[in-house]
């Protein structure tokens, strides 16, 4: 059997490489530089190492020529929100119409990309049927399975995570069926309908979502009460149902997108989502909330007015290259319409891309190899491991006799700090 993956990001990717064990694949993505990586073995983003590409039975290709012929074709393109806070579905419609011209009678179509309940069939489904001139759900027919991949975690992985299967009829679950559980045996859930998939993506990342914006919020409480809300959660942790969620900036491609998609809809149908919509307004505003809070207190300590400042880590969560939707920005922009100067480095990021998508000229060589700058102030904004084991005299060598230390994610809470210098932590 030949299956056809459309979109080789974070998702499409690490599918293609599993599929290829078993099925002849095509690789198929827009981007001419990201497939010549490809070719040469090379994941750009990080989660693919050049061992996984050996072996397999799969052709890259930017050409659309090559889709033809497959039994099977997975869309797994992103699907943001436009500058509204809206589903834009661009790229999703786009390759709707590619594969489209490609499909032949007995096709399935999967949709793997997060969308809100009803577009792979009255959406994709229409695109796909003027595309072809065949009939849905007669000629071809569509399946959706929800990608629940998390970049970086080495844990929980494609493989390892009960793969959530629909399709328009019994003969659709059956062929998706086998095909996944090839790669993800004996964890293969059949939801009931396409809608129902559609809507337990959604609400997954809403729902994470929603507990992390309460976490910040009483982050924001407790800081008026001078109280450290990491003590606090480490107490109330100790309780058996207690939800073990942290503070901290909720970017990235999923979570803080996922719950506008879940609004959108519910907007269409004349409801309103008071508390989606919350959780989001908590959480983009936490980066704001961050960043008066760092400037207001290390002003105070330091009897400055302006400060040279150090964050460590920009991307959106740790131990991975992915800069998209960090909030970490929000903290940056915010300190320097302060007056501050503010230095960003991450080892981990890309530099071009940190300049080509948020203008922030990055610093991405390891901390032991660079020469030493003395500041005023040090926030640790993203837990990558080599952050984690920083040592003290490290540490010590960026920093003024007096200085401050921010530690956003709890990672130098066991760190012993000399007098002169004032640790902060949420």
């Amino acid at each position: 059997m030949k299956i056809s993956v459309v979109g080789l990001g974070y998702v499409g990717l690490p599918l293609a490489i599993a599929l290829a064990k078993y099925y002849s694949v095509v690789g198929f993505d827009k981007s001419t530089k990201r497939i010549a990586e490809l070719k040469k073995g090379q994941d750009a983003n990080g989660e693919i190492d050049r061992k996984s590409f050996k072996g397999k039975k799969i052709l890259f290709s930017s050409s659309e020529k090559y889709l033809g012929k497959s039994e099977i074709y997975i869309i797994t393109v992103p699907t943001p929100v436009n500058k509204k806070k809206e589903p834009d579905l661009f790229l999703l419609k786009n390759a709707c119409k590619v594969v489209g011209k490609q499909i032949t009678k007995n096709n399935i179509v999967v949709v793997e990309s997060t969308v809100y309940p009803g577009v792979t069939e009255e959406i994709c489904g229409l695109i796909l049927q003027k595309a072809s001139g065949l009939v849905c759900g007669k000629d071809f027919f569509l399946g959706y399975s929800p990608e629940r991949i998390n970049p970086g975690d080495k844990k929980h992985k494609l493989e390892t995570i009960t793969k959530v299967v629909s399709g328009q009829n019994g003969f659709v679950l059956k062929k998706l069926k086998t095909m996944y559980g090839k790669i993800i045996p004996g964890k293969i859930f059949l939801a009931k309908n396409i809608r129902t998939a559609e809507a337990a993506k959604v609400i997954e990342n809403a729902q994470r979502d929603i507990n992390i914006a309460f976490i910040n919020e009483i982050t924001r409480i407790f800081s008026r009460l001078n109280i450290s809300v990491s003590d606090v959660l480490e107490a109330a942790k100790t309780k058996w149902n207690f939800l073990d969620f942290k503070p901290g900036l909720v970017g990235g491609h999923c979570i803080g997108v996922d719950p506008f998609y879940l609004a959108y809809i519910a907007k269409k149908k004349k409801f309103n989502p008071e508390v989606i919509l919350a959780g989001r307004k908590i959480n983009d505003s936490m980066g704001i909330f961050l960043a008066d809070n760092i400037h207001a207190r290390a002003t105070n300590i330091l009897k400055k007015k302006r400060l040279r400042i150090l964050i460590l880590g920009f991307t959106f969560k740790e131990n991975i290259k992915d800069l998209r939707n960090t909030k970490v920005v929000d903290i940056v922009k915010r300190l320097k319409r302060f007056g501050n100067q503010v230095e960003v480095h991450d080892y981990m990021a890309d530099s071009a891309i940190a300049y080509r998508d948020y203008q922030i000229r990055l610093k991405n060589e390891k901390l032991n190899q660079r020469r030493a700058k003395k500041f005023d102030c040090i926030i640790g904004a993203v837990e990558h491991s080599l952050y984690k084991k920083i040592t003290w005299s490290n540490l010590s060598n960026f920093l003024k006799r007096e200085a401050v230390i921010f530690d956003l994610k709890g990672m130098w809470r066991k760190l012993k700090i000399p007098r002169g210098i004032e640790k902060i932590e949420l």
